[in-house]
């Protein structure tokens, strides 16, 4: 049977391996960054918490650092050390700022860094 090289069709094992291998990658990048912004969401739903709770303008910095602390150790959130937290109290208000970086190594010395800011604001300044 004589096949003219017009009528043949398909990938050639370059290419497949080409394909397999960004495939690949793109799973690899997946698996690294989804975990990053899962934790990222249990950080703003502790801070949503905090901003429900009741007479939190009368709680002092420690108990709102605490808090957090227990929220975080409870969701097992490790991203996020006392030094990114900033708290602001004057009166009534209250400001509380969570900015934290996290950087996951992805293969050889590429690595990968997301930067987080988030704020809450309770009470009237």
């Amino acid at each position: 049977m004589n096949l003219s090289p017009n009528r043949q069709q398909g990938l050639t094992l370059i290419s497949i391996l080409l394909i397999l291998g960004l495939i690949g990658f793109f799973v690899l990048l997946t698996l690294k960054v989804v975990p990053i912004y899962l934790d990222h969401g249990k950080v703003q739903s502790a801070l949503a918490a905090l901003e429900e709770t009741p007479n939190l303008a009368s709680k002092g910095e420690f108990e709102i650092r605490d808090s957090l602390n227990k929220r975080f150790s409870i969701n097992y959130v490790y991203d996020v050390t006392q030094d990114d937290i900033k708290i602001t109290k004057r009166g009534n208000y209250v400001k509380v700022e969570i900015e934290y970086e996290t950087v996951v190594k992805l293969a050889g010395n590429l690595s990968l860094l997301a930067e987080f800011h988030d704020v809450i604001e309770v009470g009237q300044e």
